[in-house]
Order: C-alpha cells, then sequence, then structure tokens
C-alpha cells in the first residue's frame, strides 16, 4: 500500500515547516528558513545544501545559547573579556601565558590557578575573563568572593544544608574564588572554605584572586595549620601569576590621558 503525496502550495509549505519547527523545538530555522529557501532557489543549492545550513545554524546557536546560560549560571559581576586586556600597561602579566590558560587545558587536569597582585592590577578582570572563556568552551562555571562564599557556607550550615552546598560547589568544572585575603575569616569560616576546597582536590579547578602574597595569608586564616593546609591546596600543580603592584586601571587612564596629550 503505498501513501498519497500531494503537492502542497508554497503558503501551506510555509506553514507546514513553521508549525514543524514550533513543534521539533527548532526556532533557529524557523526564523532561517524561508531566507534560506529564497537564497537556495537563487544559487541553486542542493537540497543536502539547503538542509545542511539549515542544520548547521540550528546547531550554532543552541551552542550559542548554551555558552549564554553557562556564562549567567557563573554568576560573574560584570562583563570582562581577555581581549579588553592591555598588556602594554601591565608587563607583569605574559599574554602567552593567559593564551594558554584560555586553552582550558588547566581546567581539564583540574589544576588551580592564582593570580596575586595589589587592587587595580586586572586580577579580576583576568579571573572574569578566563572564567567566560571556559564557559564559552562548555565548561560549569561558578565566581564568588570569598566573603560571599563564606557566608553562604555559614548560612547553609545553619539551616543544616552544609553538606549539599559543599557538593553544588564541588560539581562545577571551575570555582573562582575573588578578593580572598581581603578580610580576616574566623575560624568557623575558614574551616568551611577548606572543606570547599578539600572537595575538588585534584580533581577540579580552582582560581583564585589575592591583593595578599601567600606570606601574608595568616591575617585571613588565623590559624596557621589550616592556613598552611590551604596554601597546599591551591598551589599544587598551580599556575602562579603576579599581576605586580601597581594599578592597572591607573596605568590605563595614565596611557590615555597621555595618548590624548600627543594628538
Amino acid at each position: 500500500m503505498t501513501s498519497a503525496h500531494h503537492a502542497l502550495t508554497a503558503q501551506a509549505s510555509d506553514a507546514a515547516i513553521d508549525t514543524a519547527c514550533r513543534l521539533l523545538r527548532l526556532p533557529t530555522m524557523r526564523a532561517q528558513a524561508a531566507d534560506t529557501i529564497a537564497r537556495a532557489e537563487r544559487e541553486g543549492l542542493s537540497y543536502a545544501g539547503f538542509l545542511a545550513e539549515l542544520l548547521m545554524a540550528e546547531c550554532e546557536d543552541r551552542d550559542r545559547r548554551r555558552a549564554e546560560r553557562r556564562i549567567r549560571a557563573a554568576h560573574f559581576p560584570r562583563e570582562k573579556s581577555l581581549r579588553e586586556f592591555d598588556y602594554r600597561v601591565n608587563s607583569n602579566v605574559d599574554p602567552a601565558v593567559i593564551h594558554n590558560l584560555a586553552t582550558c587545558e588547566w581546567i581539564a587536569k583540574g589544576y588551580p590557578l592564582c593570580l596575586i597582585g595589589d587592587s587595580g592590577t586586572g586580577k579580576s578582570h583576568l579571573l572574569i575573563g578566563l572564567g567566560t572563556a571556559a564557559a564559552m568552551a562548555g565548561y560549569r562555571v561558578r565566581y564568588t568572593t570569598a566573603a560571599a562564599l563564606v557566608n553562604e557556607l555559614v548560612e547553609a550550615a545553619d539551616d543544616k544544608q552544609l553538606g549539599k552546598t559543599i557538593a553544588r560547589y564541588g560539581r562545577v568544572d571551575l570555582l573562582e574564588i575573588d578578593e580572598l585575603g581581603y578580610l580576616e575569616l574566623d575560624r568557623r569560616g575558614a574551616e568551611m572554605l577548606f572543606q570547599v576546597l578539600t572537595e575538588r582536590e585534584e580533581k577540579s579547578s580552582i582560581a583564585i584572586a589575592s591583593n595578599e602574597a601567600f606570606t601574608g595569608w595568616s591575617r585571613t586564616f588565623t590559624d596557621p595549620r589550616l592556613c598552611a593546609a590551604i596554601v597546599d591546596r591551591l598551589t599544587f600543580n598551580a599556575t602562579l601569576i603576579e599581576t605586580g603592584t601597581e594599578s592597572y586601571r591607573l596605568a590605563r587612564s595614565k596611557a590615555k590621558q597621555n595618548g590624548k596629550a600627543a594628538n
């Protein structure tokens, strides 16, 4: 028994494509179908070529939307791109090292990253830029400040949800902790932070930014043994980048001023 095939009018075909794309949840194919059909007819694309173009457009747009969702889920405080980082005003940062980190190989291996330098030297910019690159590459990223993370852990412990919270932070591929070393942590907060680091040790990457050299961390983690254990967790197999002492923002402002003066 053969099924009957009825030729559809152009209007009916358009309606059928629109309905099918809605049902199959193919928004990009639905949006681009009319233009692609017109171009296929104009340029004489084969059926296979026409179909391939629509399918590739859908795949690329899905990848883009997934990346956007991962970036939103990371909770970055602002947008920062590695392309925007001006290496000319911070010679302490080696572009080759950053470009290598942008490949995300260190995340695949579960290695740590430590950015150490004074305020305004570009630590947060690099942290967010590298986190954004990782999210775009398909990794699950979570950004937080040290104070916000410790506060969340303390609240979770009070609500008897500490285990779940630590496990949630353990599941992301890259955990970024900014502003570590700005505030002194009490023993309870420091111990909870240590539990998060232990949960991720040699399994998933941690990237931290601190305005204190490791020798000054005893002011943040007042227990010497706990401080040593935390430094050990964060530095084993780590990439260490010292961003220097001169404010990146100040140097960039001076460079812009000098540029205007030269003109």
